[in-house]
């Protein structure tokens, strides 16, 4: 029975598509019988802001706008940042403050020893509670670098040469049962951890005379190596967080190493479900991301792809702008799409290049921030990502995703174009409503009521469409 209704839903689709096809319309079926990837969480990171608000009501506000379901983007997930120490280095050659983190790792000038006083960070610990009142459900501690002690150059801005491994190997275990005692003190705290990533973009040279913030380079067996030591030891401790990794740079068939070493160990196969990348420098590479999101899909079927972090650059766009948000969607949705990506994390969520800025002591929303809301407030963990068919023709620039539940479906439209653009929307019925952002617009309704099958894409415009059956 099962293989003639997929029989008679192959037909019913071929002829949608050879009847799009004549009108010269551009339309779209969603095929809410076939589906991929479950959708989990979105969140952002605490970096390089939160340690930086000492303003009470400023930090509450910031919370409220990213994890508030009501009145902000109801994010799910808060990356807290294990900092290396550089705020406490007393020969720290990162130039940027900002970027200098204060550990919960400290020197006993009296003793000689380091000891573990978790009073410190105090703002970031404060803008981690505030995200949780709001409604952030999940933690994940992630390390940019070991704590500067541990290094070799002593510097956790890393090697005084490029591209040269910043952690000793006798010091593999010591970084690993650092981060697990700060990670297994937040759970005694009660903090929802979800998971725990110790390393950060290895393959990239971190180090030399760049020294612009945190990080560490790791040759692939070097990385592989201190995540088996995690896995190991967390196996041990029977630890209530899952291992996180390795956070690649870019997903790119230059790194596509990264994939296939990362799981080509027994240990971490066995002991992680997913792997953790970032979608920098892909903006012009889409036709790449798609193909090794599908190698992804082909050779690992029973793993997730998680995006952890993101943000443009270099950053050319003026965040202010429409064209800021555009470039923001497109990307979510390649991900979404090509990428299969179970969760979508951004990079700075305060800062000139995030979603949010301070300026003259107060709250500036970027155009980005409307952008993301366009999926945070409407694809919800546990919505599947349906089937589209469509018209188009393969150069066009129209970028849609679609996601279900139940009773619901959601379908993101970004149109980049300088020109408005009229979709046919079937197979759908019940209450609609729509939401936009444009020039004018900032995540705004602009309809409800009953569905419609005709839904116009303002010039350079995200369209939100929500059906509830």
């Amino acid at each position: 029975m099962i293989k003639i209704i997929s029989f008679f839903l192959a037909i019913i689709q071929f002829c949608f598509m050879w009847c799009m096809s004549l009108t010269g319309r551009h339309e779209i079926l969603i095929d809410r019988t076939e589906t991929y990837q479950t959708f989990e969480e979105f969140g952002t990171s605490s970096c390089w802001w939160a340690q930086t608000i000492e303003d009470e009501n400023m930090a509450d506000e910031i919370a409220e706008k990213l994890y508030s379901e009501e009145t902000g983007l109801g994010l799910k997930i808060f990356r807290y940042n294990i900092g290396g120490g550089e705020a406490d280095n007393p020969d720290t050659r990162i130039w940027d403050t900002s970027r200098r983190t204060e550990s919960f790792y400290v020197l006993n000038e009296e003793t000689g020893e380091y000891e573990y006083d978790f009073t410190r960070d105090k703002n970031a610990r404060r803008m981690l509670d505030k995200a949780i009142k709001y409604g952030a459900e999940k933690v994940i501690l992630f390390c940019n670098s070991p704590h500067f002690s541990m290094t070799k150059s002593g510097h956790a801005s890393g090697g005084l040469e490029q591209y040269s491994s910043n952690l000793p190997e006798e010091n593999y275990q010591a970084f690993v049962d650092y981060v697990l005692t700060i990670a297994d003190w937040f759970v005694e705290q009660g903090y929802p951890v979800y998971a725990i990533s110790p390393i950060n973009e290895p393959q990239w040279s971190w180090g030399g005379e760049w020294v612009g913030q945190e990080g560490c380079h790791y040759e692939i067996d070097e990385a592989i190596r201190v995540l088996e030591l995690f896995a190991t030891e967390m196996q041990k401790r029977n630890s209530p967080y899952k291992l996180s990794g390795p956070e690649s740079g870019e997903m790119t068939w230059g790194h596509y190493q990264y994939v296939e070493k990362f799981f080509a160990s027994e240990i971490l196969n066995n002991y992680c479900d997913s792997f953790a990348g970032h979608s920098y420098w892909m903006d012009t590479k889409s036709e790449e991301k798609e193909q090794v999101g599908n190698k992804f899909r082909e050779d690992y079927p029973d793993k997730k792809y998680e995006m952890s972090e993101w943000c443009e650059l270099p950053l050319t766009i003026d965040s202010k702008t429409i064209d800021s948000g555009l470039h923001m969607a497109q990307v979510i949705i390649d991900d979404l799409t090509k990428m299969n990506a179970v969760s979508w994390q951004s990079w700075t969520a305060v800062n000139g290049d995030g979603l949010l800025d301070r300026v003259d002591g107060k709250l500036v929303t970027y155009n980005r921030y409307y952008a993301f809301r366009h999926f945070t407030s409407f694809i919800k963990p546990g919505m599947e990502r349906a089937r589209i068919f469509d018209n188009f023709e393969e150069d066009s620039k129209i970028k849609t995703v679609a996601f279900i539940d139940k009773n619901t479906t959601v379908i993101v439209f970004v149109n980049p174009q300088e020109t408005s653009e009229e979709i046919r929307l079937d197979g759908l019925l019940g209450n609609e409503e729509i939401y936009l952002t444009d020039e004018t617009h900032n995540c705004e309704k602009i309809y409800e009521g009953d569905f419609k099958t005709k839904t116009q894409l303002p010039a350079k415009s995200i369209v939100t469409v929500k059906v509830e059956m």
